[in-house]
């Protein structure tokens, strides 16, 4: 219940971003409204271990070169002056920062010098994903196309429709295992694929939070709350919505409060 309570809590973005970026209400989208930088965003809490960060890229812009960023970060957000213009290299510059960029290439990141470490992890339909001691609803990590009007005619499709990774509905997420040593391995997860450790021996002794740079032809993304335990009564409402209504689209058309509808179509 404890872990429940603190994910949700963190599955907002900081007040403290960049001087481009426009948090909606919840704090739960960011979008940048110009240029191409100044778009770094944190997570409101620092993560407990194990603890994923997960975000949809829900608008690109054309024009700009270079993707989505994120990783973790030691420093917090509260006490930074000023919010650096990049993440890479301003913010990484700093200190006790690990970030990278996801690229429409190529999405297994390691640790400068080393080879890409085997990764051990069931099939794509299993319900959850293992990263070390760590087990994550897979379903909610998985970005899919958003359906058409007539795509629920095609579920089983729609199910197997799993995007690139910078492209819109894409769904990006980080975390950090604990070690034996007291350290931790930095993990990034890519519609639900784990890319294995990216940075290793991050400092536990100090809090972590996600950093997420809204940065170039990555224009705005949605912070995706994922559920630990049993489920928040909110959620319970989306499940029971989503199972009596033929389609997404027609939850617009339902007496509900904007939020809650909002929460019901991000699944």
């Amino acid at each position: 219940a404890a872990m429940a309570a603190r994910c949700r809590l963190a599955a907002r973005f900081h007040h403290v971003h960049g001087a481009n970026v426009r948090l909606d209400a919840s704090r739960t989208r960011a979008t940048r409204v110009e240029s191409f930088a100044n778009g770094l965003c944190f997570s409101q809490e620092p993560l407990a271990p194990g603890q994923i960060f997960l975000v949809e890229i829900e608008e690109k812009e054309r024009g700009w070169c270079g993707h989505l960023r994120v990783g973790l970060t030691a420093i917090d957000p509260q006490g930074l002056e000023a919010v650096p213009e990049y993440s890479l290299p301003d913010l990484v510059n700093m200190g006790d920062t690990w970030v990278f960029a996801i690229t429409r290439s190529h999405n297994r990141v390691t640790a400068e010098g080393e080879e890409a470490p085997a990764r051990v992890q069931g099939p794509p339909w299993e319900p959850f994903l293992l990263i070390e001691q760590v087990r994550i609803p897979r379903d909610v990590l998985v970005g899919r196309s958003r359906p058409g009007r007539y795509s629920h005619i095609l579920d089983d499709l729609y199910k197997a429709n799993v995007l690139p990774a910078t492209a819109r509905r894409s769904r990006i997420g980080v975390l950090y295992a604990p070690q034996p040593d007291g350290t931790a391995d930095m993990h990034i997860v890519i519609n639900g694929e784990d890319m294995g450790p990216s940075a290793r021996r991050l400092p536990t002794a100090r809090p972590l939070y996600a950093v997420v740079d809204v940065f170039a032809s990555t224009k705005s993304v949605r912070v995706i709350p994922v559920e630990y335990g049993f489920p928040s009564l909110q959620t319970l409402c989306r499940l029971v919505i989503q199972k009596h209504i033929v389609h997404h689209l027609a939850i617009d058309g339902l007496d509900l409060p904007p939020p809650l509808k909002s929460f019901c179509k991000h699944e």
